[in-house]
């Protein structure tokens, strides 16, 4: 039988053993990517094994906030835990948002353990012609 060990995921484990899951005060970091795609920027968590009813955003002026909990499955008072590395607790991750964005119009969609928020470009900030007078006609310039 070959083991195979990882030190760095035994330290993490044993930190997260003696400091305990996130909590709402002391919320645990979520991985994420963020991409630009068209009139849109892309924000992807991953968050597998959360609730969709777990999970809480709020925009505060530019301030993007996720919050989510992955509480313990239900168990029987006979059941032992052999291994146990999957996370419980709270997960939470702040953005900041550029002003170019419409945060009116964020759109959540959670699906395969992957929270996925789209953001518009807001309009103000796409690229526009910009009318230029002379005295012999109108010009168009890029703005």
């Amino acid at each position: 039988m070959l083991m195979r060990t990882d030190p760095f995921r035994e330290l993490d484990r044993l930190a997260q053993q003696l400091m305990g899951p996130g909590t709402w005060s002391r919320p645990s970091a979520m991985p994420m990517d963020a991409y630009r795609d068209g009139d849109q920027y892309v924000i992807a968590f991953d968050l597998p094994g959360i609730d969709p009813d777990a999970l809480d955003i709020d925009v505060e002026r530019n301030m993007l906030t996720v919050r989510a909990e992955r509480r313990p499955l239900p168990r029987s008072e006979s059941t032992q835990t052999e291994l146990s590395e999957r996370p419980l607790g709270v997960f939470s991750r702040q953005v900041v948002l550029a002003d170019t964005l419409d945060t009116e119009r964020i759109c959540a969609d959670y699906e395969a353990g992957v929270l996925t928020l789209r953001i518009p470009i807001a309009e103000r900030a796409k690229p526009r012609k910009i009318s230029v007078r002379s005295g012999d006609g109108h010009k168009a310039l890029d703005g």
